[in-house]
This record gives structure tokens, sequence and C-alpha cells, in this order.
């Protein structure tokens, strides 16, 4: 398997990521995936509360003694969650690095850079994938319009923003939207990437805490992607 800088910065062998998916980021898939030697990420706000997010990353270390790290998507709101408990826990667990995403993250970047937390920050622009890199962050994942979740309101496809993304950021970054496999993650470093998030790739359906009517529904359609 290649091994590329963002091996190296983030302390995985391999240059794939599980990025964050809400409801199906636990401690069963991301085990499995730091196991395998790549880099996954627990979502904080799947937990209830910031003390079962701490709960849920104890559990997931009796499952694997590899390096995994947690999503925290920090969306505005008139009533939002706690995000600042959140990212204490996740600081105060030891955790080695955290995907930041939905909005710009200066305000928790200090606490996190305080305790040691490395922050792969998620954009769906050049702009913003400029802005993050200015902040101080370690390294961005950029989301195609193929991305699912929050892809951002310009619509441009990974094939157009990767590359135009990579001519301006330095730091590490990792493609999304529409990978989940070894050519996929080809196309990926080809483009400028570092590194490719395996949302498909990374899910099978036996690990995937979905209600049983939404696994059927995406088990009928040819290469869906739960995210």
């Amino acid at each position: 398997m290649v091994r590329t800088r963002f091996c190296d910065v983030f302390g995985v062998e391999h240059p794939i990521v599980q990025g964050g998916m809400q409801w199906v980021g636990t401690a069963e898939l991301v085990s499995a995936v730091a196991n395998a030697g790549a880099l996954g990420f627990l979502t904080a706000l799947t937990q209830p509360t910031p003390e079962d997010l701490a709960k849920e990353i104890a559990r997931c270390r009796e499952m694997t003694d590899k390096p995994f790290g947690v999503n925290l998507t920090i969306l505005p709101s008139i009533n939002p969650p706690p995000y600042a408990e959140y990212r204490d826990v996740i600081v105060e667990s030891g955790i080695p690095v955290v995907e930041t995403a939905g909005f710009n993250p200066a305000e928790h970047l200090p606490t996190f850079q305080g305790g040691g937390v490395k922050v792969l920050h998620k954009c769906t622009s050049v702009r913003h994938a400029v802005k993050a890199q200015e902040l101080g962050v370690d390294g961005i994942s950029i989301d195609g319009f193929e991305c699912a979740g929050h892809p951002g309101e310009d619509d441009i496809p990974g094939l157009v923003l990767i590359p135009a993304a990579a001519e301006k950021v330095s730091i590490p970054m990792v493609a999304s939207g529409g990978f989940g496999d070894a050519r996929g993650l080809v196309a990926a470093l080809a483009l400028g990437a570092t590194a490719s998030t395996w949302a498909r790739g990374s899910s099978p359906r036996r690990r995937r805490p979905c209600t049983r009517t939404s696994s059927s529904a995406w088990s009928r359609r040819p290469n869906a992607t739960p995210s």
C-alpha cells in the first residue's frame, strides 16, 4: 500500500479515511477501520451527550489499540448542541485527531491545539480550504459535490475541485466524494490529494447501525453510499 504525507502527519498506515457519518460512526465501524490501518472517525453528535461521547471513545478503545479520531460538526443553530463540552471531551480523552466540519473552526482551534489534537477540517470550496490553512489546521478534507452530507452550495464536482484546491494548499489534503476503492484512491492521488475518504468502502452492511428499513432500501440501490 502506498504511503503519503497524510500517513506521517496523522499517524496511520494507509491514506484512507472513514469520515464522520451521523448515526453510523460508532465504535464498531471506527475500530474496524482503525484495525485495518486507516483513519476512522467517531461522530460526536451521534452521541446524545458529551458524557456519552466519552463512553463511546472508551468503548472504541476496547476494540482497537490503533489511532482513531472524532468528527465534530459545528453547524450554526438557534439552539446548538454544547459544542464546547463535546470539544473538551475530545481533548480530555486524548484523541489524536479531530475532523471539524460545518463552520469555521477558529473558535475551537486553540483548545484542540493546546491539547495536542491535530485538526482535519472539512471544506467544500477552495476559498474555505485556503482559509483553513491560514488558521493553522493540520490538514483539510475537500468535498466535491458528489460527497454526501453537506457538500456546500457551489455544486463543484471533485474532478474540478480537488486539483484546484491542490494548487492552493500545501498541507495534507483528503479527497472526498465518490471514492470507495483502490482505483478511486489512485485517482485522488493523481489529482493532487494525499488521501481519500471511503464511505461505501469502509461501511459494510453488517457494521452499520442503521434501521432495517433504511439498510434494505440502500441494498436495493446499486453502488449506493449510506453517508
